[in-house]
This record gives C-alpha cells, sequence and structure tokens, in this order.
C-alpha cells in the first residue's frame, strides 16, 4: 500500500491516454491535445515546444532530439535527430584556432547544426495528425505573452546565471533586469514565438533555409564558428530513422537508439547487473557498489568506442556479447572500488524527457537536448536562438571513433527508452541528468523488475552514480551504507540538488490500464484521462 505520510505522490493512473513531462505546462499542452482527439506524436510535439520556452536552460529549439516510437502492435522504431558539424570541421582545423584537448562548451564550435526541428517535422510528417500551427499555439502564446516561472526550473536558472550571462545577448534574453528569474516571475522569448510560427508555416525549411539559417550561420561566424548556411540547409535532413538496439532484462526487451547514442552504455549496465542477483536481500550498500562498478565499466568503454554510427560499426555486438559482459562483470569486486578497463586490455592513455502513450495504444519515447545548463550558452540576438553545446563531446584526437570530422555527429549522452513483452510496448521510460542517463537507465529498471516498484516509487527512489573518480550519493542514502561505501574505497560525494529526473508510462493493455510517474526531482507531472 503507498505511504501517504511519505510526502511522496504516488502513481498516475488512467485508461485512455496519458503524457509524462518534467514541467506542468508541458504536460498540460501535451493532455489537451490529447484530449482533442491528438496521438501521441502531436502531443509529444506540442509537449516539447513548450518546454522549449518554459524550461530554456534545458531545452530549445537549437538543441538536438531523439525519439522511439512504437504503434500498437508494431516493431519499436528509432528516431536519431543529432545534428552533424560543419563540414569545414576537422581535428586540424580546430587545433589551428588554438583548442587542444577538449572544445569548451562555450566555443562556436560546440555548436553542430540543430537537428532537434529536422526531427519534430520527420516524426509529424511520418505520424502526426494535427496540423503543427496547433502543436505549437500554447509554446507560441508563452514565447510571446509570458510564462510563470516554476521553482526547479528558478533553482537551476539561477545556478547557471553567471555561465548565460557571459553571453551579452543571452543575457539580455535570460537575465532580465540582471539577475534570473524568481519563482512566481514572468518571462517570455518573443523570438522564439516567431521561429515557431515559421516552421508551423514552412516546415523545417522554416529553420534550415532563408533569412533565419542565413543569421544563425552568420552569428556563429561572427563567434569564429565554421557553420555556413549550406550546413543548416543540409541540416533539413538530419533526423533519420534507424533500426534500435535491445536486451532482455527481467524479463522485458529494453530498447535503446543505437549509436551515437549512449543508449549502448545503459544496455551493457543492464547486461552486466543481470549478473548479479539484484533482489530485495542486497543490502543497499551492495546494491550502490555493483551499480556504481558496472556504470564505470560501461562509462569507460562509452567514451573509448563510441562515435558517429559509421566510425564503430561491430560495436554492439561485441560489446554486449556473452564474452565481454562476463569478463566484465567478473571484474567487479564486492570488497573495493574498482578502476575501469577496456574488456580487451589495449594500452589506453542537462536536458528534458517526456512520454505519450494515446488512446489507441501508440507510445513514445522522446528526449530533446541542448547539453549543458544552457548549452553553449551563445545566443544569435536576430532569431533568439540559443545553441546547444552537442559539439563539445567531440574528440581532438586523430582515429578516435569520436574525433570530429565534417558532417559528422558526436557521441550523445540522451537516450529515450522502450520496454517490451511478447512483442508489443509496454513502457516508454526516460531519465534525464547529462552524463547519469545510462546509469540512471540501469538504477530504474533493477527497480522495478528486481525491487518490483511502480513507476513513481522507482524513479523517486535515492540515486547514486558512480563517474569521474567520485560516486555521487543522494542525501537519502543511509549513514549505514555511507560508512560501508566509504570503507571500500569510494570518494563519496553528498549532492545538494538531485541527481537528474524521468518520466515513465506502464501499459496493462490487458487491464486497459496506464500508470504514469513523473519525476518529483522536478516540476512536471504524469496526467492522463
Amino acid at each position: 500500500m503507498f505511504d501517504f505520510f511519505s510526502a511522496r505522490r504516488p502513481s498516475t493512473l488512467a485508461s485512455d491516454a496519458m503524457i509524462a513531462t518534467s514541467h506542468p505546462l508541458s504536460t498540460a499542452a501535451g493532455l489537451e491535445i490529447l484530449s482533442a482527439g491528438g496521438n501521441a506524436v502531436d502531443a509529444a510535439i506540442c509537449a516539447v515546444a513548450v518546454q522549449c520556452v518554459v524550461d530554456p536552460l534545458m531545452t530549445g529549439i537549437g538543441g538536438d532530439c531523439f525519439a522511439l516510437y512504437a504503434p500498437k502492435g508494431g516493431a519499436v522504431k528509432a528516431l536519431n535527430g543529432s545534428g552533424r558539424a560543419a563540414k569545414a570541421a576537422t581535428v586540424e582545423a580546430l587545433k589551428a584556432t588554438g583548442l587542444t584537448d577538449e572544445i569548451p562548451q562555450t566555443s562556436p564550435h560546440a555548436v553542430t547544426i540543430p537537428g532537434a526541428i529536422s526531427a519534430w517535422c520527420r516524426l509529424h510528417e511520418d505520424h502526426g495528425s494535427m496540423p503543427l500551427e496547433r502543436l505549437f499555439a500554447r509554446a507560441i502564446h508563452y514565447a510571446e505573452n509570458g510564462y510563470v516561472v516554476t521553482p526547479r526550473v528558478a533553482m537551476d536558472w539561477a545556478e547557471h546565471a553567471a555561465q548565460v550571462g557571459a553571453d551579452e545577448h543571452a543575457a539580455k534574453v535570460f537575465l532580465p533586469n540582471g539577475a534570473a528569474p524568481k519563482v512566481g516571475e514572468m518571462h517570455a522569448q518573443p523570438l522564439i514565438g516567431a521561429r515557431l510560427r515559421e516552421i508551423a508555416e514552412k516546415g523545417a525549411a522554416g529553420f534550415y533555409e532563408g533569412e533565419t539559417a542565413a543569421k544563425m550561420a552568420a552569428h556563429l561566424q561572427s563567434l569564429g564558428g565554421l557553420q555556413t548556411e549550406e550546413d543548416f540547409h543540409a541540416g533539413k535532413d538530419a533526423a533519420i530513422w534507424v533500426d534500435p538496439i535491445s536486451t532482455e532484462f527481467g524479463g522485458h526487451d529494453i530498447y535503446e537508439c543505437p549509436p551515437n547514442g549512449q543508449g549502448l552504455a545503459a544496455l551493457l549496465i543492464l547486461r552486466i547487473l543481470s549478473k548479479f542477483d539484484m533482489g530485495p536481500d542486497l543490502s543497499e550498500a551492495d546494491r550502490i557498489h555493483i551499480h556504481a562498478e558496472a556504470a564505470k565499466l560501461a562509462y569507460h568503454h562509452r567514451d573509448a568506442l563510441i562515435g558517429d554510427p559509421a566510425t564503430c560499426e561491430g560495436v554492439v555486438e561485441t560489446l554486449l556479447s556473452d564474452e565481454v559482459v562476463d569478463t566484465l562483470a567478473a571484474r567487479i569486486d564486492m570488497s573495493k572500488a574498482g578502476a575501469p578497463a577496456l574488456w580487451d586490455e589495449p594500452e589506453h592513455k542537462d536536458t528534458i524527457y517526456l512520454c505519450v502513450v494515446d488512446g489507441d495504444g501508440n507510445a513514445l519515447s522522446f528526449i530533446n537536448s541542448i547539453f549543458h545548463g544552457f548549452g553553449s550558452t551563445r545566443l544569435d540576438p536576430e532569431t533568439g536562438v540559443l545553441f546547444h553545446s552537442r559539439g563539445a563531446s567531440f574528440r581532438l584526437i586523430e582515429g578516435h571513433p569520436n574525433a570530429i570530422a565534417p558532417m559528422k555527429r558526436p557521441m550523445h549522452t540522451i537516450i529515450p527508452g522502450m520496454v517490451c513483452k511478447d512483442g508489443e510496448a509496454v513502457m516508454p521510460f526516460g531519465v534525464m541528468g547529462g552524463q547519469y542517463q545510462a546509469a540512471g537507465h540501469g538504477q530504474f529498471l533493477s527497480n522495478m523488475f528486481d525491487l518490483g516498484m511502480d513507476p513513481q516509487a522507482a524513479m523517486d527512489a535515492p540515486r547514486s552514480f558512480g563517474f569521474g573518480g567520485e560516486l555521487q550519493l543522494e542525501p537519502g542514502v543511509s549513514a549505514e551504507a555511507r560508512a560501508e561505501l566509504e570503507a571500500r574505497g569510494h570518494k563519496l560525494a553528498i549532492q545538494t540538488s538531485p541527481i537528474g529526473g524521468s518520466q515513465a508510462i506502464m501499459i496493462d493493455r490487458k487491464a486497459g490500464t496506464l500508470t504514469g510517474g513523473s519525476d518529483t526531482r522536478k516540476d512536471g507531472m504524469a496526467l492522463g484521462f
């Protein structure tokens, strides 16, 4: 029975349709579309457009997008809406500008041609039913007339104020009166409303061609970027349908987008976890330890081997093979924290997610991101577009699978997920939180299938994340577990802000019910009818 004294909320229950997002205005807008007869794709496009306005440091039309779509009775399809590097972008060209090891977040070279609008339009053209003008109406209203800033958005905004303030154009939009808006204050982005009107009228061409594309290219060039109008023109067709990848976990088939996303890392974590008894008898410290060690191993391989799909052929089959999984699982020592190593021992030197299930049983798992908080922080003053920073993922190492190159897609952290059973989708789900996402998929699904939690409880449970030489813990982890983990050699970092966020909708086709959850770490909610 649900503990009504827990200060948490129970999962949301409905029968016909449901949407779960991390912002109340996005959820409300998507629900309005579902109630008017729109399908899952319509509701998702409406909701993400709203969120690009009302949660501007997490997402935007200047970002990238991935989706998993499961039509009722049909196979899961993956949409890769990640943008490509400029045609002139090479390791040599960037090093000639003075860059050495990394591409900084705020560098114009961190801006790949945004793929989100290409993805929205491809998804809408293939599966939408309502006109874009109708789907963008709420977002345009909030952009032009203003919206109320919510608590989690205000907290994150204040945290990134100094960074976004370094760009004079971004500061004018996002730091009105010289400061981040507070909870309950109004904020508007009228230029984004104008961009959405163009896209509603002209489709993807309204963003990637004509005056808007010319202005965006010119602004990036003024910052030293290599992007051209031709690069933006090519971006119109960036989004492509691809085959998803999957593995079995907890009696279900778990689907992810293939590389260049890190969905492969999530599947590798699940495969490693499946080698251990993760049931309710496992101690809190042991559970966190196994998750941390599995994540370290998976992320090490992600960073070494994953990039544009053209540069990492065969990596999916290799990393998910029994040989590799058994080798990696055997490296986990329950008594101490270990250092990650590649399986064959070679010598080695911020986002929004939403999901929808419609009245026909179609399920959509959808994620849109500008990567870091406020992306690159670079805003074009003439179009109002804030550019993402996904190109910061590229390596400046010749021969590396994720080395920057002309028209190449970078490795991505954003990953929608889909759970299927007996060939049918039973749960679109996703986890936000930058690097945490692959580990988050593992924790969320283990909570559900190893511990028997429902979606809301599974995402509300205290989180941990072993990454970058430390073990991040939310305050809800017990003192006893903390002491035991320290004794095993983990360097603990107790978090002062939540680790990520998540949404999920579980489909019980036999009972005819939907059970949704929306992470209490964010402002959003799951609603249905």
